[in-house]
């Protein structure tokens, strides 16, 4: 389980470099625009994004709250230290060989499975952050490959809708980045151009509607 944990963290650090990438080439110009998740501004995705990080930070240490988080205004540079704070947190738990469930409301988690959910969720959004401000850059394709040999344990159908959108048709000879972001509900092909549209809905709990 320790080893499992230990590669679970580091398919979670090539997720945040590649999440960090995609963060950097955000603007306060770009909150306003539209996302892949459609119902969801930059901003909200942003703001959906820190509270993702809290939770999976809080689950190194065994929990995590499942009650509702008040609302914030996200900024990147809190999202590039939460990142950090991920990545510290479980490499710590993995050097202390704590690879035992977490718990998460009434459910208990392997910690492994866990941390691979996180990296899974962090890229899909950071890709998500690059189609908005259209400035995104293709998933690695080494990361986009162990995603894929985990997203099948990790995304189950009680997902689509709430943090994936349905399956969509990829080729079997397809990069790893499509068929994982075909697999997650996403259009590798996907642009999103022109101006900042005036969208509403914000994201105000944990587990909170993406697609």
């Amino acid at each position: 389980m320790t080893r499992a944990l230990d590669g679970a963290v580091e398919l979670l650090d090539r997720s945040l470099a590649y999440a960090r990438g995609a963060l950097a080439d955000v603007t306060d110009a770009d909150l306003d625009r539209a996302t892949p998740c459609t119902a969801w501004t930059l901003g909200a995705l942003l703001a959906h994004m820190e509270d993702a990080l809290d939770a999976f930070t809080e689950a190194a240490s065994g929990v995590v709250e499942v009650e509702p988080a008040p609302p914030a205004r996200t900024r990147v540079d809190a999202l590039r230290e939460k990142a950090c704070a991920l990545l510290a947190a479980w490499t710590r738990a993995a050097g202390a060989s704590r690879a035992g469930p977490v718990a998460v409301g009434d459910a208990d988690l392997a910690g492994p499975v866990l941390v691979a959910a996180a990296a899974v969720e962090i890229t899909v959004h950071a890709w998500d952050v690059g189609r908005a401000t259209g400035r995104g850059r293709p998933v690695p394709d080494d990361l986009a490959r162990g995603l894929l040999a985990v997203a099948g344990v990790v995304v189950d159908p009680a997902d689509r809708g709430v943090r994936f959108g349905p399956v969509r048709p990829a080729a079997d000879d397809a990069a790893y980045d499509v068929q994982l972001l075909a697999f997650l509900g996403r259009d590798a092909g996907l642009h999103l151009a022109g101006p900042p549209v005036a969208m509403s809905r914000e994201p105000g709990t944990r587990g909170g509607r993406a697609s």
